[in-house]
């Protein structure tokens, strides 16, 4: 008969955990756990790509008083991420679905053809370019980053957008294209967020609630938008893109656009 002692009954239990985590194999890092600490730095903000340079028009949206309060700043957010899930996610899937210098050139002229907001296609260029030359210093093992930057640098055929390199770079690290979708439209709604924040629209506490309560809307938008060609691309939100336009006119501005 065994006893009831409280310490007889710890010694047990000690034993059998031991004996569970001996028992249990150690699972070494491997490719799907790699990925992830990849997706992770593509995502973390502080990636030097320059995304924080620039507001997505709300600067010039709150100077117009078209944004005045978090209201506003809310249906001003949804509205640039339906805007990018239609007109920008389709660059981003497709070139992460063809990951390849050849077709990255092609959506990177298209893309310029479309943009016709010069503040905008300028706040394009900039990001993707730094983009590519932080992912080639980071990703040193992926020799197509580094061979595309050496290919490209200086050449005025391509103007280095950032949807279609952004879409380049995921597909190339070995990102699913589903999970490239929704990384983008996240990097455009933390950014915006932050200039909010920046702009003193909305204090960083509030714009983090606002975040996850917009977060919703934002994965309705890219399963909406999701896969589709780039033929398909439209500009869903014309005024969103006056505004952006207006930037370059300010008299005083804390941001490039």
């Amino acid at each position: 008969m065994e006893s009831d002692n409280p310490v007889s009954k710890k010694s047990r239990l000690v034993h059998s955990v031991d004996c569970t985590m001996e028992e249990a194999p150690c699972t070494p890092v491997g490719v799907n756990q790699s990925l992830q600490w990849a997706q992770w730095q593509i995502l973390d903000s502080i990636l030097p790509t320059g995304g924080f340079a620039h507001s997505y028009g709300l600067e010039a949206a709150m100077q117009s008083r078209m944004v005045n309060n978090q209201e506003d700043l809310r249906s001003f957010v949804i509205q640039v991420l339906e805007n990018t899930g239609s007109l920008l996610l389709p660059f981003v899937y497709c070139a992460s679905k063809s990951p390849d210098a050849a077709a990255w050139v092609k959506l990177d002229q298209l893309l310029e053809a479309t943009l016709t907001n010069e503040v905008s296609r300028k706040a394009s260029t900039s990001q993707g370019s730094a983009l590519l030359r932080v992912a080639a210093s980071v990703f040193t093992e992926i020799e197509a980053l580094q061979d595309l930057r050496r290919t490209f640098l200086g050449s005025k055929s391509v103007s280095f957008h950032h949807a279609p390199i952004f879409g380049l770079i995921c597909g190339l690290v070995g990102f699913d294209s589903e999970t490239v979708q929704r990384a983008y439209m996240f990097v455009t709604m933390r950014d915006v967020f932050s200039a909010a924040t920046r702009l003193n629209l909305i204090g960083p506490l509030a714009a983090s609630v606002l975040q996850h309560q917009v977060a919703p809307d934002a994965e309705r938008m890219m399963q909406k938008w999701r896969d589709r060609d780039v033929a398909e691309a439209s500009q869903t939100a014309p005024l969103l893109d006056a505004l952006q336009g207006c930037h370059a006119y300010m008299f005083s501005r804390l941001f490039c656009s």
